[in-house]
């Protein structure tokens, strides 16, 4: 079909309004390795920048580690680039084996299986463990590809006012006719870095012979003692029934998930998960390097206590100087702006003083919810976090945000 001149200016004033809105989202063209110090081309076309990376999703610094970065060269020379199949088929290695092994091993769990992403992982998963007769009963804040893949299962679906343990309480009892009920939230939200209630979340489902899911993307190798996970965190070791989580934040910060938990679940999803029956296995790069980033973490929890002791420092010293940042403990920081132009400006700013970090907002976060969302590494070294304090308290005194909560930010900005 022709692509009309209808089509073409209902698509393109679509655009506008975005901009318009401060809602656009620009890329920026990384030219280095990822990690805490990074060379950014932006805008497109202008000079590299040197910037500190404050905004990655490399909490461990694992990312370019040199041993990380070895192992997938050896995996590539003993693998292969790629297995041009899926796993029932011919595409499984051992070294697939091998990784499954070792996240169950770590995460504490029954069994594991890969999948491509956690999205994947989380698009494949209700429709197995679910039908028709069931209950998914998930909090309000859960992630988009938790969202997505609800959407694909045709249980019946309640939602719980966020962390509200009085509310969930009250779906789990509307739903006690439904055969199976399965209590889903992640782990620790991505947008907030509030930690789910998983002690009294596990409670209650055992209360109502309920099964619990946690995404634990954004907690996997460094939340807990042993950096296990938000149910290391709080506590609840063995009680957790699913697992979805990511190789590509804290494990090495690649590509690729996984469903780990109860080895009845996670068979089904080998016999029946959509995403796992029909995608491609994940290359024999990212498994290998994959294995070394379990192995190092397994070793000690040096960088887990790094990554610790630079979140208590930067949240301690920007509350003091008087950004409006959510309470927690968690490496992702949000300092609270509520308007995405506000967001926008100071991020651009930021970077001109070179700090790279990215202003959140609609649809990305609620309406009127616009922040900019530091994060936290064990890369980032004391003077790296200080240099960013002190950007961040010169462009909040040119926007006269320092000291200001919301009502006031909101009252010199807008929504």
């Amino acid at each position: 079909m022709v692509y009309s001149d209808k089509a073409k200016s209902y698509f393109g004033e679509t655009l506008n309004q975005i901009q318009s809105q401060g809602l656009f989202k620009e890329e920026r063209f990384i030219c280095s390795p990822q990690a805490a110090s990074i060379d950014v081309e932006y805008p497109q076309g202008a000079p590299q920048k040197k910037v500190l990376n404050f905004c990655a999703n490399n909490y461990l610094g694992l990312s370019s580690h040199p041993e990380v970065v070895q192992a997938a060269r050896e995996g590539l020379d003993t693998r292969g680039y790629g297995l041009s199949s899926v796993r029932f088929i011919c595409g499984t290695q051992d070294i697939h084996r091998t990784l499954e092994q070792k996240l169950s091993e770590f995460l504490g769990t029954e069994d594991t299986i890969l999948f491509a992403s956690c999205m994947d992982a989380n698009a494949g998963v209700f429709d197995v463990v679910l039908d028709k007769e069931d209950a998914m009963i998930a909090d309000r804040l859960v992630h988009a590809s938790i969202v997505d893949g609800m959407r694909l299962c045709k249980a019946q679906l309640f939602n719980y006012k966020h962390s509200n343990m009085a509310h969930l309480e009250e779906k789990l009892r509307e739903s006690q006719e439904c055969r199976f009920r399965l209590i889903i939230t992640d782990g620790v939200f991505s947008m907030d870095g509030d930690i789910a209630k998983l002690d009294e979340i596990c409670n209650l489902a055992e209360k109502y012979d309920a099964m619990v899911l946690v995404d634990d993307s954004h907690s996997t190798g460094f939340m807990g003692k042993h950096g296990r996970g938000t149910h290391e965190h709080c506590g609840v070791l063995g009680r957790i029934d699913l697992i979805t989580t990511t190789l590509g934040k804290a494990l090495g910060g690649a590509s690729g998930g996984c469903v780990s938990g109860r080895k009845e679940l996670v068979e089904l999803c080998r016999q029946r998960a959509r995403p796992y029956l029909f995608s491609n296995t994940i290359p024999p790069v990212i498994v290998a390097a994959a294995i070394k980033v379990i192995e190092l973490i397994s070793k000690t929890t040096d960088r887990r206590d790094k990554l610790e002791a630079n979140t208590l420092y930067f949240r301690k010293e920007m509350t003091q100087r008087g950004f409006d940042i959510r309470e927690g403990v968690h490496p992702i920081a949000p300092i609270m702006l509520y308007n995405a132009k506000l967001a926008q400006d100071m991020a651009r700013d930021l970077y001109a003083e070179g700090i790279y970090v990215i202003g959140f907002a609609f649809p990305v976060v609620p309406q009127g919810q616009a922040r900019i969302r530091v994060q936290l590494s064990a890369a980032h070294e004391r003077e790296d976090i200080d240099k960013a304090i002190a950007a961040f308290t010169k462009i909040g005194q040119k926007y006269n945000i320092l000291g200001k909560k919301k009502d006031e930010i909101i009252k010199l900005y807008g929504l």
